[in-house]
């Protein structure tokens, strides 16, 4: 039977005729024999599950700039995985939301958080990323795996990072000092320790959230901002780098 699947020494295998062994899905539903299957699990080791470690204490945003001067901003644009490095002239303004009106930016901040560097923090700043409130905020900064968040302001970026560590990793969304959103990746701050069925519901809500914040790239794609080997510019918790040119350039010149 074709919408049916067979299990056969430990293994799923498609079945157009049987051959014995047992059904574990029909109709599109597992049966109560794989369903015991699947409640036994590979635990992974405790040391796996604690891999967000953090200072009691982070300042997530830098020092609004009192004179003109040029930003390193890092340009977003889809599918997200090119960055484009783009220098930005700004003139002084009286606060951050009147700086990032007039300039299509929000912040950007790298945090270290494998108990490493003592949690090294980097500051940079996204231009037309889109995010309109609150912030986003991720565990699987690729490749070095450190926390990415992008906001608005220092309140809600500061949720979302509390919202990661007490999760131990995870994706989400912050809004007025409320996690909106949230996929939890406890297992090395990666991955989720729950069914798939459970996690394409949260991965729903989620992308609901990330879109009603305005982001314009996907979660994925913001994942992708710390991979300091693709070009333009990226952000690493070290500070931006220059990808042509392997180099570190300050956030503002």
């Amino acid at each position: 039977r074709s919408s049916d699947l067979v299990l056969m020494d430990d293994q799923l295998k498609p079945q157009s005729t049987w051959y014995g062994g047992e059904l574990v899905v029909e109709n599109r539903k597992i049966t109560p024999r794989l369903d015991q299957a699947l409640s036994q699990r590979y635990q992974y080791p405790k040391a796996a599950y604690a891999t967000v470690k953090l200072p009691e204490k982070l300042k997530l945003t830098p020092e609004l700039p009192a004179k003109a001067c040029t930003v390193n901003a890092i340009k977003t644009a889809l599918p997200g995985i090119t960055l484009i490095h783009e220098k930005v002239k700004i003139e002084p303004a009286k606060d951050w939301p009147e700086l990032f009106a007039r300039y299509g930016l929000c912040f950007v901040t790298v945090v270290e958080r494998h108990g490493k560097s003592a949690g090294n923090v980097a500051y940079g700043l996204l231009k037309d990323f889109g995010l309109k409130r609150g912030a986003v905020a991720s565990s699987v900064g690729h490749d070095s795996h450190n926390i990415i968040v992008a906001g608005t302001n220092e309140g809600d970026m500061q949720v979302a990072i509390a919202a990661i560590k007490e999760k131990q990793g995870a994706v989400c969304v912050v809004a007025d000092g409320k996690v909106r959103a949230l996929v939890p990746l406890p297992i090395a701050g990666l991955l989720s320790d729950k069914r798939v069925t459970e996690v394409a519901e949260e991965v729903k809500v989620l992308k609901k959230e990330w879109a009603e914040a305005g982001c314009t790239i996907p979660y994925m794609g913001f994942n992708l901002i710390p991979l300091s080997v693709i070009p333009e510019i990226r952000i690493t918790d070290k500070g931006l780098v220059l990808v042509p040119q392997m180099e570190l350039a300050p956030l503002f010149e």
